[in-house]
């Protein structure tokens, strides 16, 4: 007897997915918090804690929350890990605007995001072959979770790629991965190491034989340490720079230190002289200031500029400098290339202001909801150059091109890359911090530079008005650094280096892969699902 298509597609079972019964005794409010507890054990891993195998944990947990089968509860239990992970990692946020509700905002925002990896992680493990095999369903967990990192980088207004699981892992054994593919590699193999962490806790849980355990649990351990073998080299290939960086501080702590600029600068050209009295004579290459080192444009303020004059004539090397340009009705945060008589002829413009802390986007709407909004009096407009800046350095009878990105661009790797790609021999990232206070927004900016520094094999300098300032060798390693509020110095010999990565090589083209993976995933999830519903 025959069986139409029809009935065929009805036949067809639905995947035995239920929870194994350990997780079948568990109320409902389990899951978010044992999520939650993940979220919060996951942001150890970051500065100013930096417990890096806490991430692996984090995600342990938070898959494992995830058992139960419901679609609204996954979406529910990962964004109650999102709250748990961000609103402690964004405390920095709520220093910044001096009320809650920023801080609030944006952590909820982007907790939604983490909600819709559980939702998403849930209905793919519904499919047959997912649902049957523990170790693909950790390729999905880190497929999935990586995509919606990518995702939540990008929107809105330009995304927010803070939080970052990859950089959890700046002094971890997987560290030497930023080389091969990035923030995305990275994201991924740690997500896969936590998945594999609750594959083994699953199988102890359901009495499996102790091999079966074990393969997960020794897959982990590879997977965390075999990486520390891929080479990370230091070596320079085009000469050496000797680097004077100025951490000037500002005059008093708060979100109104940008209004003392003549203070700050002031700081920072008293802390070059007090630099140059302890380095020895000829011995800089070059010196560099943070963003909104000077936010009275020396371009255009004659004092300003003999002052920047005076003791740039003094060092005998280029000054990098932060500074703001205000044009037809915004402004631009710039950073100058400053030699004697120059007026900063060469200059980067940033490309990504910070929405809400640099620019209001839609100002009427937003004003309705907080007043705090016109604090930010006038927006900051994107630059459209990429940042790399071209300068003469006399020892070395050439210019150097020097990639840059201003403070929150470092978080964005497609902007760094493209620097680098266009010759880029050295890192510098000026920054501003003093409206975060005593957070850990300046270290997590730190764990980000010397993320890139190995991502892209270039010595880099972040050099901030507060703290805190480093300057990171190209293997990630801290060569010196800074404390928050205070004036202070650093010398540095960094090495100038012109190899790419494969990061730099293959560019966008991991996260295309993951992108196009889990559209593949959902897409394959919506149609099964389709299907044994028998095209109703």
């Amino acid at each position: 007897m025959s069986t139409s298509s029809t009935e065929r597609r009805r036949a067809w079972p639905v995947p035995p997915v239920a929870p194994s019964r350990p997780w079948r005794a568990l109320p409902p409010w389990a899951a978010p918090c044992t999520a939650a507890l993940g979220g919060l054990v996951t942001e150890t891993a970051f500065p100013s804690k930096s417990w890096w195998p806490m991430a692996y944990v984090g995600m342990a947990l938070l898959v494992l929350a995830l058992r139960r089968n419901s679609i609204p509860r996954g979406f529910i239990a990962a964004a109650a890990f999102g709250l748990g992970f961000f609103l402690p990692h964004l405390w920095w946020a709520d220093a910044a605007v001096g009320a809650p509700i920023g801080w609030i905002a944006l952590a909820a925002l982007q907790s939604t995001a983490v909600g819709l990896f559980g939702a998403a992680w849930v209905a793919v493990r519904r499919t047959r072959f997912v649902a049957r095999h523990d170790l693909a369903q950790v390729a999905v967990v880190a497929i999935l979770w990586t995509a919606v990192e990518q995702l939540r980088g990008r929107v809105p207004f330009g995304g927010f790629p803070w939080g970052l699981l990859a950089f959890s892992q700046t002094d971890a054994p997987l560290m030497p991965l930023a080389a091969v593919g990035g923030t995305t590699v990275v994201s991924a193999v740690t997500a896969a190491i936590g998945a594999l962490l609750a594959v083994g806790v699953t199988r102890w849980m359901g009495r499996a034989p102790a091999g079966r355990i074990a393969i997960p649990l020794l897959t982990a351990v590879v997977l965390t340490f075999a990486p520390s073998l891929l080479p990370t080299p230091t070596t320079a290939q085009s000469g050496t720079l000797v680097v004077g960086a100025v951490q000037g501080n500002v005059p008093t702590r708060g979100a109104d230190a940008a209004s003392q600029a003549r203070a700050v600068a002031a700081n920072h050209v008293g802390g070059t002289r007090a630099l140059l009295r302890d380095a020895a004579v000829g011995a800089l290459d070059l010196v560099v200031w943070p963003e909104s080192a000077s936010d009275v444009d020396p371009r255009t303020d004659d004092e300003l500029a003999s002052a920047i004059d005076g003791v740039a004539r003094d060092a005998g090397v280029p000054i990098l400098l932060g500074t703001q340009r205000f044009a037809d009705s915004v402004r631009y945060n710039d950073y100058l290339v400053w030699t004697p008589g120059s007026r900063g002829a060469d200059a980067y413009s940033k490309q990504r202001p910070v929405p809400f802390g640099e620019y209001i986007p839609y100002r009427d709407f937003f004003r309705r909801l907080s007043p705090d909004v016109d604090r930010v009096g006038t927006d900051m407009a994107a630059g459209g150059e990429t940042g790399v800046l071209d300068v003469p350095i006399t020892a070395l009878g050439r210019p150097v091109r020097i990639a840059t990105a201003i403070c929150f661009e470092v978080a964005y790797g497609d902007l760094i890359r493209e620097s680098v790609v266009a010759g880029g021999e050295l890192i510098i990232i000026p920054t501003n911090n003093a409206s975060f206070g005593l957070t850990q927004e300046s270290t997590q900016q730190l764990a980000m530079s010397r993320f890139r520094a190995v991502e892209h094999g270039r010595a880099t300098v972040q050099v901030s008005t507060v703290g805190v300032s480093a300057v990171i060798a190209p293997d990630g390693a801290v060569l010196d650094r800074t404390a928050l509020f205070t004036s202070d110095q650093m010398v540095e010999e960094v090495p100038l280096r012109t190899t790419l990565t494969l990061a730099d090589l293959l560019g966008a083209w991991p996260g295309r892969i993951i992108d196009t993976l889990a559209l593949m995933l959902l897409g394959t999830t919506v149609f099964r699902r389709f299907r044994e519903r028998g095209g109703r």
